[in-house]
């Protein structure tokens, strides 16, 4: 699960699993697709990122596709697509497609950063960011939640871990009510298809892609569907299908522990400022003491009710970001949450006002429901509660913070069955992949995994860091980005695998 990649923050991340060659086969656009019709991305006085891509000259258009690609003379779709052109022709390498992740983090409106991160080699490739279907630009997939995502934790006990279960239940209930003709259709096996339409209309015998944390997967299904279609790949905080399963962030209780407690360290020794306690134990037990009230009694923030099955995931959800403003924020946030565990309720500082009412009403609920539709069709995961009730009980000694969050059921519990089966990820392209030893949402171990098994990759491993993708942010002291950059200008992977310091 991640929330919005910008506006949400660091609450970020998660998954999917592996998909297959079914009889559903490649996308083949009609012979006779014409090339878009490019115009300006600015869809109104008050859009801010459309005149910042208008101001590197990018310009916008939609390509139509099936909304089911078994039936290709049926209904269709438009999926918004954004090009800025390279501006040295002479020297034009290709298409560069970007993806942000998510499932569901819109990529047009930030494709400007992309730009900025690739420097001088910008000038040498068309950048093109998809908004996949359903998401960003395109019309949406809105199931009709008081709630930007389905993640909740079980709480401490069988009740509430029947609580969460019916909240997943009715979500889904109203997806089947509301959105039901489209469900089926959200899938990665269908962005990846959607994909390659992008790649025929713009006339490209093969792309380039860089892929951010979800998007890896979407990289990885796409080179199993479409073999050598593939130049230049770049991954970013990179998963490896079969550690997904048996559902989402399953097995990351202790990467989430380990930056956890880092950013205790951190608060720890700015303890003058914030107040949470002198020693990183001190710090973890403020936290401890903030989930421990909620369990008791709920409390308010800003209007907003928080309980044992939201406090977790607030926590969560601003790991993967180690930077400094970042751990500064974390710390205001859990001093906000402890005054309000104390009092009764508290005023939101800016990160909570930010993310509140994504979170707790009705804010996100286009976001939320294409994501989970997405995970739904690629990972559905157990049908019976008691699998999940099970795992929780097993690993809430060792993680009574994290194991009922990241092991509670989803959505996915109670969805329609998917229309494609899943299988195994064939990669077939070069790749250049990157991931950091203490990644909270990819562990590195997985990563690892990924990098074995596929054949002429190259791994980037920034060490001593816990931060979540991290080409594009200026981190490891540029070394990342260099050695992307590098990559993507001259086709040439490193000659071995390459290590970049974190920055503290």
């Amino acid at each position: 699960m991640t929330l919005s990649r910008r506006t949400r923050g660091a609450l970020a991340a998660v998954v999917l699993t592996a998909v297959a060659l079914t009889a559903v086969g490649p996308a083949v656009p009609p012979a006779t697709a014409a090339p878009p019709v490019w115009r300006s991305c600015v869809r109104g006085p008050d859009d801010t990122p459309g005149r910042a891509l208008e101001a590197v000259g990018a310009r916008c258009s939609e390509v139509t596709v099936p909304l089911d690609w078994a039936r290709p003379g049926g209904r269709t779709v438009a999926v918004a697509v954004a090009r800025i052109p390279a501006t040295d022709p002479a020297h034009r390498i290709g298409t560069l497609v970007v993806n942000e992740g998510g499932p569901g983090d819109p990529v047009i409106d930030y494709l400007t950063d992309r730009h900025t991160a690739l420097g001088a080699t910008a000038a040498r490739f068309d950048l093109v960011g998809v908004d996949p279907r359903f998401v960003g630009r395109n019309s949406p997939l809105d199931c009709g939640w008081s709630t930007g995502t389905y993640f909740r934790s079980a709480g401490s006990g069988r009740a509430g871990f029947e609580r969460t279960a019916a909240f997943e239940r009715d979500l889904a209930r109203r997806c089947r009510e509301r959105a039901g003709g489209l469900l089926p259709y959200a899938s990665t096996r269908n962005a990846a298809r959607d994909m390659d339409a992008v790649r025929a209309v713009l006339g490209e015998e093969r792309l380039s892609f860089l892929g951010v944390s979800y998007g890896t997967y979407l990289g990885e299904v796409y080179t199993t569907l479409f073999p050598g279609r593939t130049d230049r790949m770049v991954l970013d905080g990179v998963h490896e299908p079969h550690h997904l399963a048996p559902w989402p962030e399953y097995g990351t209780e202790r990467v989430a522990e380990d930056a956890l407690r880092h950013w205790a360290g951190w608060a720890a020794a700015h303890d003058g400022a914030y107040g949470l306690g002198a020693t990183p134990d001190a710090v973890l037990a403020t936290v401890a003491g903030v989930q421990a009230a909620a369990e008791r009694r709920p409390f308010t923030v800003g209007g907003y009710r928080l309980d044992e099955h939201v406090l977790p995931l607030l926590v969560y959800g601003a790991l993967g970001d180690d930077r400094e403003e970042t751990d500064a924020q974390f710390a205001t946030m859990v001093r906000t949450l402890r005054r309000a565990a104390e009092e009764g309720s508290a005023d939101p500082d800016p990160a909570l006002a930010e993310v509140l009412p994504f979170l707790l009403s009705a804010e996100g609920s286009a976001y939320g429901s294409t994501q989970t539709a997405y995970l739904c069709a690629d990972t559905p995961g157990p049908r019976d509660p008691e699998v999940f009730r099970r795992e929780i009980e097993r690993k809430r000694v060792r993680h009574p913070l994290f194991a009922p969050l990241l092991n509670n059921p989803t959505p996915c519990l109670f969805w329609p069955a998917p229309r494609e089966r899943p299988t195994e990820v064939v990669p077939d392209a070069p790749a250049l992949m990157v991931n950091a030893t203490g990644d909270p949402r990819v562990p590195y171990a997985e990563a690892s995994a990924m990098h074995e098994k596929w054949p002429g990759s190259r791994m980037v491993t920034v060490t001593d860091s816990f931060r979540h993708a991290v080409y594009g942010t200026g981190y490891a002291d540029a070394c990342v980005d260099e050695a992307v950059n590098s990559y993507l200008a001259s086709g040439r992977l490193p000659v071995s695998d390459l290590r970049c310091p974190g920055r503290r």
